[in-house]
């Protein structure tokens, strides 16, 4: 297959549209991996907490604050060096290492050594995320963005799905609270193996990911290098409104995403009483058809509205999707019965679904080449803070200290969602509307 010519006056073709979407598949299963383990660890709060003897606010600090705090620390100078160097292979070193520390997770016996390895795990997925967005960019122009961000973010909900099905599976076949013996590594419960099985598939995919080249830079010279942290803050602050809207949107939007998923397998179990295998299966089908489709359709349309109306088009999918969503979060938790709770818990996903791929597309057709990089650390910084480590938190906090009643974590999810779903509402509807007077970017200067 031809490389594609539609690619800007001057410039070289762009990639092959078979080789593109080769990318797009392999990028996806590493985004997959990455999401397994945080849904692996919300499927076994409860064996954990037996376990371990820890409370709801700690097991947050496992699931949030601890994975977000280490995966920002690194995120932000991992996209200065992919800014100016070979973004695969940052990937490759990324995938080894998390996998690596994904089953570090399974041979803790304690507290402080299962939050030692999930900092390890937040420290090696720091430098997905980055690396992807702005290889993306330089493998599909801007008409077609959306649509692939679309399909990467589905590995979000692909990787949910997959820890909850193969983690009901397992913890069906081996009880999570049980101990036993394993050569080599002697007594282990059933919930560590669980983390030692999720670990293995991400050595293969590393070697998988070598075969992935490194894209020409687009709009960007060879030799130029990543641009100056001056000219950097110079265009956050020209553009500053949008980015502002756009980020704070998401990054609440993300808050409710991770507040509700780390605890919807709790949730079913107090409330509704369901075992851990039975979270697992139900739970699971609904993230891998609802939120996986949502993401998929959600690009696809973002790229349609691009092409009809321009760089705001990528949004305008994004904003049903936040309006639906401000009105299901809030009455997921309150449901009287399971079956109602899970199918409001399906449109939710498939809403949140809807929003990433013309979210993402839109910040970085916003961003010069030698910056996207390091403006998605920035907003994998606002989300990870915001929503990753602030989400969990938040409704445990609200569970032990607010009611003092680990009974009460359907209120609390309501609460959560309450305030914090209307404002990412409006912060987007913010920054779409400064898009409409934000000027075109122009290439960072060079450097040399």
């Amino acid at each position: 297959m031809h490389a594609r010519t539609d690619g800007e006056a001057g410039e070289a073709p762009w990639p092959a549209a078979r080789t593109a979407w080769y990318v797009v598949v392999v990028l996806t299963a590493a985004n997959t991996l990455a999401f397994v383990d945080r849904q692996a660890l919300a499927l076994l709060v409860q064996p954990i907490k037996a376990d371990l003897g820890i409370s709801d606010t700690a097991m947050s600090l496992l699931y949030g604050i601890s994975f977000t705090a280490f995966y920002v620390a690194v995120g932000v100078p991992i996209a200065r060096l992919a800014d100016r160097s070979n973004r695969r292979n940052i990937i490759v070193v990324s995938v080894f290492f998390w996998s690596l520390m994904t089953a570090a997770c399974g041979l803790a016996r304690t507290f402080p050594a299962l939050l030692a390895a999930r900092i390890g795990v937040g420290a090696g997925e720091g430098g997905l995320g980055p690396s992807v967005y702005s290889m993306l960019s330089d493998y599909f122009p801007k008409e077609r963005l959306a649509a692939a961000i679309g399909v990467y973010q589905m590995g979000v909900y692909i990787g949910g799905a997959a820890a909850l099905l193969i983690g009901g599976v397992l913890v069906g076949l081996i009880p999570p609270g049980e101990t036993l013996t394993v050569p080599i590594l002697g007594a282990v419960k059933g919930w560590q193996l669980v983390f030692l099985a999720l670990g293995a598939p991400g050595l293969l995919l590393g070697v998988v990911m070598c075969t992935v080249r490194e894209p020409l830079r687009r709009g960007a010279a060879k030799a130029e290098a990543a641009a100056p942290l001056s000219a950097f803050f110079q265009h956050l602050t020209r553009e500053r409104r949008a980015y502002i809207g756009i980020m704070a949107g998401f990054a609440l939007m993300v808050m409710v995403g991770n507040a509700t998923g780390a605890w919807i397998p709790a949730f079913f179990e107090r409330k509704f009483g369901w075992t851990t295998a039975e979270v697992g299966a139900r739970y699971g089908l609904i993230v891998f058809f609802c939120g996986a489709g949502g993401a998929l359709a959600g690009g696809l349309i973002a790229s349609a509205l691009r092409r009809r109306v321009g760089t705001r088009g990528n949004l305008l999918a994004a904003m049903v999707g936040f309006s639906v969503l401000v009105p299901v979060t809030i009455a997921f938790p309150l449901a009287p019965s399971a079956s109602l709770a899970l199918g409001l818990i399906g449109l939710m996903n498939f809403a949140a679904g809807l929003n990433l791929g013309g979210g993402l597309a839109t910040l970085q057709e916003l961003t010069p080449n030698r910056m996207r990089a390091l403006l998605s650390a920035l907003y994998l910084l606002a989300i990870n803070i915001i929503g990753g480590g602030l989400g969990p938190l938040v409704v445990a906090l609200i569970v032990d200290y607010g009611f003092a009643d680990p009974q009460r974590l359907p209120e609390a999810l309501a609460i959560t969602a309450g305030v914090a779903s209307p404002l990412a509402l409006a912060a987007l509807a913010y920054g779409l509307l400064n898009l409409r007077t934000s000027q075109p970017s122009v290439p960072a200067p060079s450097i040399a």
